[in-house]
Order: C-alpha cells, then sequence, then structure tokens
C-alpha cells in the first residue's frame, strides 16, 4: 500500500516529478520518521504525512512532519542553520534589515480567559526608526500597525489572526517569523533566529493546540527580559495600559 504522503506543488517543483513520484509510490518514502514540528515518531503508512522541504543557500533537505502538525511546504532557512554549524550564542537575537537595532524574543505562554496560549514577546533593544530616514524617533510600533498589528490595550481577548505572516515552529525548535514577501512570492524572514531557539513542551504542545502563536510588540525598554512568566505577563499588562504594546496572532508554520 503506497504511503500517505502529501507532496506540495511548490515542493515537487523543487525535487521534480521524478523522486516526487518516487516518494508517493513508496520508493524513497521513510519507514518512519520524527516530525519536525513535535518530534514525535510518525508512520506513513499509519497516517498522513507532509514533506517538507528546508532550502539553503547551497543545500537542500527533505524532511517529514505529521500533516497534522505542518503542511507540505518549501522552508527557506540559512545554510548555517541547515548543516547545524552555529554554535550556541545568545539564541535569542538577530540583526533585522533594515535597522539595526537588534530584536529580543521571548517565548511564554500568555493566560487569556481562562485558557493558555503560546505568545512571543519581541523587544528591540534600541529605537527603530523609518527606513530611509534619519530621524532618531522611534517607529518600531507604527511599522507594526502598517503591517496589521493591532494595538492592545488589555490583554482579556485573544488578537484577531494577521493573514500572510506565520510562526516557524520546525524540528521542534522556533526558527523564524515570515512576513509576505513584497515580491509576491513565498513569505520571507521578519525574524529569523541565530540558531533555532528551544521552546518548552508546554509552550508547543499549546501551539500545536491552537495552531496558531500570539505576538506581541513593545518599544524598547517597554517589557525587558524577564525570568518568569508571571512577571512577563505583568509587564506586558503594564505594556498595554500605557499604550505601548501591539500584537497579532499568527498561524502556525507558514500556512
Amino acid at each position: 500500500m503506497p504511503p500517505m504522503l502529501d507532496v506540495s506543488d511548490e515542493v515537487r517543483a523543487e525535487i521534480g516529478d521524478e523522486e516526487a513520484d518516487r516518494l508517493l509510490t513508496g520508493e524513497s518514502a521513510p519507514g518512519g520518521y520524527d516530525c519536525t514540528s513535535c518530534r514525535t515518531p510518525g508512520d506513513p503508512r499509519q497516517e498522513r504525512t507532509s514533506t517538507v522541504l528546508f532550502i539553503g543557500d547551497e543545500t537542500a533537505v527533505l524532511a517529514f512532519a505529521h500533516a497534522t502538525c505542518l503542511p507540505s511546504q518549501v522552508v527557506k532557512v540559512t545554510e548555517e542553520q541547515l548543516q547545524g554549524a552555529v554554535k550556541s550564542i545568545t539564541g535569542d537575537t538577530v540583526d533585522p534589515e533594515p535597522q539595526q537595532a537588534v530584536l529580543g524574543v521571548t517565548s511564554g505562554l500568555v493566560l487569556i480567559s481562562g485558557e493558555l496560549h503560546p505568545a512571543l514577546v519581541v523587544e528591540p533593544t534600541a529605537p527603530i526608526a523609518r527606513p530611509g530616514t534619519t530621524t532618531t524617533g522611534d517607529d518600531f510600533l507604527p511599522l507594526l500597525v502598517e503591517q496589521g498589528f493591532l494595538p492592545v490595550h488589555d490583554l482579556s481577548a485573544v488578537p484577531p489572526v494577521l493573514h500572510g505572516w506565520s510562526v516557524l515552529l520546525a524540528m521542534g525548535q522556533l526558527h523564524a517569523v515570515l512576513q509576505p514577501s513584497p515580491s509576491g512570492g513565498r513569505p520571507v524572514a521578519w525574524w529569523q533566529a541565530h540558531q533555532p531557539l528551544q521552546v518548552t513542551d508546554g509552550w508547543r504542545a499549546a501551539a500545536g493546540k491552537h495552531q496558531q502563536v500570539l505576538m506581541f510588540a513593545a518599544p524598547v525598554g517597554s517589557i525587558g527580559r524577564q525570568p518568569r512568566e508571571d512577571l512577563l505577563r505583568e509587564a506586558l499588562d503594564q505594556a498595554a495600559a500605557g499604550g505601548r504594546l501591539v500584537a497579532a496572532a499568527l498561524p502556525l508554520a507558514g500556512t
């Protein structure tokens, strides 16, 4: 019996019809695998399985995931991520372009209406100016509002879904926040980890349950590096009350 594999059109375009057909007939399909998203075992003969192609600058790796965790898709990553060559540094910051500030990203669980939701809190280390300007003002929140994020005045409700943006959770780790490509192609990284970030089992389980991640963003100095989730929530509440917080719900894994 052929495996229950999903090969998307974009994956087929990258690997070619011949290899795609070999996968679908079972000739080159795995007998079993560790899901590239949740890291638990999977069997394409027993459950629907997605083919996920990670493409670096020079190489590509074909991975497999439960169809309930990830759709079949092509994911652009850095060559360093693909090769696993980057050693652990801070692991949670990256220099976005064209801004020169560093974005600090913290993961945590946030309780809203009695239910835990996986969240990412983004705070730059310095004011972020609008690209092409030389002013010293901070346009971080206005830039995000222009992209569709909404101001949050309290954390009493889950923010609306921002379609086109997504959070890439792959190989059981947090890789990137993706945004729509200006050219209309596949999504591009708005934020990308130097090295994939570890998340807790509880965070990953909540992300799998909701199939989305709440992203909160605040200007420099609003949140800080909080060592506990209760302190993180307190800082979020204060930032929201002070009009210094925007948020959106981002679908999981680039869908």
